[in-house]
């Protein structure tokens, strides 16, 4: 592959992920919460690992949110009416996005309650 077409498909998914920033209210949320993680991780100095795994949760809820955005805009393609599949897969797709927004949730909290409790 030259080095030409690489740029494009770098060009392409930074558009995927401009796009769903921009129509997906969900994910400036999810953001939102990123950015607050990394600001409360600088403020109580983590530790590498704790670092580590933050990045891991982070990056599980952003793919998890665009997954499920792709899983939207296909099924609105192949269906635009109602039909109970479609709906069983949007709603699978976010619950894919809970899932891992929970499991987000409580490694913070595993690691940010000994920080906020700190003697």
């Amino acid at each position: 592959m030259d080095s030409k077409g690489l740029v494009s498909k770098f060009a392409w998914a930074i558009a995927g992920l401009v796009a769903v920033i921009r129509e997906e209210p969900n994910m400036r949320i999810h953001l939102l919460a990123a950015a607050a993680v990394i600001g409360a991780g600088w403020i109580f100095n983590l530790q590498r690992a704790e670092w580590g795994l933050l990045v891991i949760a982070v990056t599980l809820v952003l793919v998890t949110e665009v997954i499920n955005s792709a899983i939207e805009r296909i099924v609105d393609l192949i269906t635009p009416q109602y039909h109970p599949l479609a709906e069983k897969a949007k709603n699978m797709g976010a619950g894919a996005v809970l899932v891992s927004a929970l499991a987000a949730v409580a490694l913070g909290v595993i690691i940010f309650i000994p920080h906020l409790f700190k003697v």
